[in-house]
């Protein structure tokens, strides 16, 4: 079973699977994440929507290089959650389905190509307070050791 974070499922609401793939980038003892602004400021984990025909690592190379301007190293896969949500810049309500990597940043290679996207490095406490979805925040609990 995949675990669930995030909103109640709402009994009256048809919701769109999206799967998609995030990573726990770490260099030096910090997380590259990524700052959205809109349509909610938010930290997330850099990552996202998995295209049709897409496998999960070409997608995840793919978005993290368009949310950081960072090719990577992916190094295995650390698990999935599912968070039901609305999508505003979609227009869509979904059930997201996310796979998180663990993936070494190796090259930067300029700004992040995602408007309204910035990169930067934090330390994992620090991603713990700030990242703004809590399946997210889990999978960097667990990367510290820290119950949650």
């Amino acid at each position: 079973m995949i675990r669930r974070f995030g909103e109640a499922i709402q009994a009256d609401q048809r919701y769109r699977l999206r799967p998609g793939a995030y990573a726990l980038l770490v260099r030096d003892g910090s997380l590259l994440v990524t700052h959205q602004q809109e349509p909610v400021p938010e930290y997330q984990l850099p990552g996202g929507g998995i295209d049709p025909g897409e496998s999960p690592l070409s997608a995840l190379h793919r978005e993290v290089f368009e949310e950081t301007g960072w090719r990577i190293d992916v190094t295995r896969r650390l698990g999935a959650f599912r968070r039901f949500t609305y999508m505003p810049e979609y227009d869509l309500w979904a059930e997201k389905l996310c796979a998180i990597y663990l993936a070494r940043p190796v090259r930067a290679h300029g700004a992040p190509r995602e408007p309204g996207h910035s990169a930067l490095w934090m330390s994992p406490e620090a991603a713990l307070r700030e990242l703004g979805n809590a399946g997210d925040r889990h999978f960097v609990a667990r990367f510290l050791g820290v119950a949650r």
